[in-house]
């Protein structure tokens, strides 16, 4: 999977089997994975929410599901 700031939590979420992405949601501050928001939610959008650098967690994010 290639993840963008356009990227809804949800897709990336339901595209990760074994789940190994949480983490690095929560480190950001990131809690309510499970919340209604995020089946919406872009990752640019809940980085602004939560103050966290899209480009930085997108890349994070990336290099976890290239090393799946």
């Amino acid at each position: 999977m290639t993840v963008t700031k356009n990227t809804i939590i949800a897709e990336i979420l339901n595209n990760d089997p074994t789940q190994g992405c949480v983490p690095i949601f929560l480190s950001t501050g990131m809690h309510c994975l499970g919340c209604m928001a995020s089946h919406g939610e872009t990752v640019e959008e809940a980085c602004a929410v939560h103050g966290v650098d899209a480009d930085e967690l997108v890349d994070e994010l990336n290099d976890y599901f290239a090393h799946l």
